[in-house]
């Protein structure tokens, strides 16, 4: 029997291949789950090609580590048809860990599937050295190395299923992962290695038409290195821009919320205007004739303002009317709406459990905005006129509810 070792380079050479492959599919279903519409294609496309190319290259380095005591060779044909397998079920691992769920069954379905393609990739790469007589392989080192392929890839599916959403330290948990998958991967292969069994007298049938090994290994070496790299770097930068475009995303929300408030709030009172009261009394028209409720509309204008801001200046004026604006507010539930609708004047919105209670909110507005408010070293008196008018009984649109409020505060 013909005895082979291993050239210690390619074996740690082949170990890290199949790290930095783990961690880039690793990586590349995160950016699969985070991609939409077309980009979901093109990433489990391009996945599948670095992932199954940097699967194969750790087979095949640590094939190309394995030397006889004869020349090797490798069969074209069939060391195409082993990338081939790679792909594709690198592309079926990707697919599967990138599924809205993953249930027990199915993971173990695709994991028995998977370890049979990634055993039938090495093995068929073991079969493009056409040795004659044919390599025997010792059984249960052989059925060993399909059960480690199979365990490996239930555990390569479960943790990219769980690692592929952003969270803390995810790179970190993606490293660890891999290395442990790199392993169990670079397991499988030694434990096929060493099942198989060199008769005495063989040869190498792939040669001289096929592959030689003389410097094949640099070759696989740096094309597996440029595609892993290609996509891990594609993936790092994906990732920067999917976080660059969640922040401009969230600045421009933050933006368009503040618009809308400036759009529907004073400025000086941070008071809704009346473009939100129109909405709101809207709304409490609708569910007034809903539920079989009512509410009470204010009109209300400060008595007294426009001689203290003559006297003491806008300044001074600016700081009482948002103070009245605080008193008034404060005396209010949530549900109830006080907007600034003009210089000096106010709407309030109270919807009611009955009518008469109406009457009470009133009151009590007036006793808020008559006590007096000591802005800086003044102490400064106003006081507040109100009209009322009720819906449903004062008016059955808003513009007639506002023009009957009004009026009513000039018949008190």
């Amino acid at each position: 029997m013909l005895i082979g070792s291993y050239i210690p380079s390619l074996v740690v050479i082949s170990i890290l291949v199949a790290i930095l492959a783990a961690y880039t599919a690793l990586d590349l279903v995160g950016r699969i789950v985070s991609a939409r519409g077309r980009a979901v294609h093109l990433w489990t496309a391009g996945g599948a090609i670095a992932m199954g190319v940097g699967t194969w290259s750790t087979h095949f380095i640590g094939m190309l580590a394995f030397v006889l005591p004869i020349d090797l060779g490798y069969d074209v044909p069939l060391v195409l048809l082993s990338l081939l397998i790679a792909i594709g079920f690198s592309g079926f691992a990707l697919w599967l860990a990138t599924q809205p769920r993953l249930p027990a069954l199915q993971l173990s379905l695709g994991a028995v599937l998977l370890g049979l393609g990634i055993s039938a990739m090495h093995y068929t790469g073991m079969a493009a050295m056409r040795m004659q007589p044919g390599i025997q392989y010792t059984p249960w080192l052989f059925v060993l190395s399909v059960v480690i392929a199979i365990a490996a890839s239930a555990a390569a599916l479960r943790i990219a299923f769980h690692l592929r959403q952003q969270r803390p330290r995810v790179y970190l948990l993606r490293a660890s992962a891999a290395l442990l998958l790199g392993l169990a991967v670079i397991g499988m292969h030694y434990t096929g290695m060493a099942a198989a069994n060199f008769a005495d007298g063989s040869f190498c049938g792939a040669l001289p038409q096929g592959l030689s090994s003389n410097g094949l290994d640099r070759i696989v070496l740096v094309a597996s290195l440029s595609i892993l790299g290609i996509a891990l770097f594609s993936c790092i930068l994906d990732s920067h821009l999917e976080t660059r475009t969640a922040v401009l995303a969230d600045s421009l929300t933050e933006a368009n919320l503040e618009l809308t408030h400036l759009a529907l709030h004073d400025n000086l009172t941070g008071l809704p205007n009346r473009a939100l009261l129109t909405e709101r009394i809207d709304r409490a028209m609708k569910r007034a004739v809903e539920t079989g409720g009512c509410f009470a509309l204010m009109f209300m204008d400060l008595d007294g303002f426009k001689p203290v801001n003559d006297a003491f200046g806008h300044h001074i004026g600016d700081l009482l009317f948002r103070q009245v604006a605080l008193r008034l507010r404060n005396s209010l539930h949530r549900r109830d709406t006080l907007a600034r609708v003009g210089g000096d004047e106010f709407v309030l919105l109270v919807e009611l459990q009955h009518a008469e209670d109406a009457l009470a909110v009133a009151r009590r507005q007036v006793s808020e905005v008559g006590t007096p408010f000591n802005i800086g070293e003044h102490q400064l008196q106003i006081s507040l006129s109100i009209g009322i008018c009720m819906y449903p009984g004062n008016g059955s649109t808003q513009h007639e509810l506002l023009i009957n409020a009004d009026a009513a505060m000039y018949h008190t």
